[in-house]
């Protein structure tokens, strides 16, 4: 590590609310770990309630002053012991999980849902083994972090390391997806054309959808048809369920990837959906109390199959060769991007939902 400072720029976050660039020693990675030189962060849907404390009630985060970020990319710089899978100038993509590995889920490669999730806390320890970069654990808004290798992986020449930060959005697209399938020449909906949304609708497409449709409003909507969407619905003036009816002939889709958080959406993806249809939610509620009632009974008596989805376990792979092939568009998809000294403004440009705003990255 010769050629690695001892310290480094990062921003942190000191108070709810309060983010301060600094400069903090370059952590030594462990073993099974390497250091990373970070090329590019991408702000996520989840980056500022944790600034603004609407995580606080889950602990996130276990502490002050810390390091968020969980959407990144970036170079290897330094091995940790035992590291045989990765060399040095290795380009790698992240993501926020890193189960125990010992737990039943982790057994089953469900280390999203790892059962000791949480238990290294403000102890900062790997007691457990888990790790949830950015949440629980030190994120990538620095120059350098230290990752588990379970966490990385390669990145495809052709893929920048703006779009590789990415895979964490993609692969949330795509564990949903997975979960509940893509019927070949069906009928796919997806509620919210976000970042997950976008990717979740080009996913399912590149899976053999025979016709997409987006639910949202803006400019986002707009570009999901740019991206592929086969039929676009702005809610503002048609009713979603009902144009879905009339074009599935009465049937109903195959599939929902409900993408987009609404109170209203849960309820109306079930009336949508054909008998034996399926729904995964990627999305979370502000307040859930507010979520509307879904029908039960609907979901009885039609077989209707509902599955939560959480982050992207085992599809980090897949998702960059999908950008590496051409299958989602990541060129379109980043539109802005700033200094890691200018992280404030790049929180505001994605809290704004300025037009045209998509993806914010961070380049460190």
């Amino acid at each position: 590590m010769s050629n690695i400072p001892e310290m480094m720029k990062a921003c942190v976050l000191t108070a709810y609310n309060k983010l301060d660039v600094v400069s903090l020693p370059v952590p030594k990675p462990g073993p099974r770990e390497v250091l990373c030189r970070i090329k590019a962060v991408a702000i996520c849907g989840s980056d500022p309630k944790v600034v603004w404390g609407d995580y606080a009630n889950v602990n996130w985060p276990p502490y002050f002053p810390f390091v968020m970020g969980h959407e990144w990319s970036g170079k290897v710089v330094a091995l940790g012991e035992g590291v045989t899978e990765f060399k040095i100038g290795d380009r790698v993509a992240g993501e926020a999980h890193k189960g125990c590995g010992g737990c039943e889920n982790c057994k089953r490669g469900r280390y999203a849902i790892c059962l000791n999730y949480g238990q290294d806390g403000k102890s900062g320890r790997a007691d457990k083994g888990h790790r949830h970069y950015g949440f629980y654990w030190q994120g990538a808004n620095a120059e350098y972090g230290a990752f588990s290798i379970n966490s990385i992986t390669h990145i495809p020449e052709n893929v920048s390391y703006e779009i590789a930060a990415m895979c964490d959005s993609a692969g949330i697209a795509m564990h949903a997806i997975e979960l509940i399938g893509i019927t070949p020449a069906g009928t796919a909906v997806v509620f919210g054309p976000g970042p997950i949304g976008l990717c979740a609708m080009q996913i399912a497409k590149g899976m053999g959808a025979g016709r997409i449709v987006m639910v949202g409003r803006g400019e986002k909507l707009n570009l999901s048809k740019e991206l592929g969407a086969d039929v676009i619905i702005n809610f503002e003036y048609e009713n979603p369920v009902e144009r879905i009816l009339e074009i599935t002939g009465g049937i109903g889709c195959d599939e929902v990837i409900e993408c987009s958080g609404a109170y209203d959406v849960p309820a109306k993806a079930v009336l949508c959906l054909k008998k034996g249809g399926q729904m995964s939610i990627a999305a979370n509620y502000a307040d859930e109390s507010k979520v509307d009632a879904i029908p039960l009974n609907k979901v009885v008596f039609n077989e209707i199959t509902i599955k939560g989805s959480k982050a992207n376990p085992n599809v980090s792979k897949k998702v960059l060769e999908y950008f590496s092939s051409g299958v989602i568009n990541g060129e379109k998809m980043v539109t802005h991007t700033f200094p890691l000294e200018k992280y404030k403004d790049a929180l505001d440009t994605f809290t704004s939902k300025a037009p045209g705003v998509v993806k914010v990255v961070v380049k460190p």
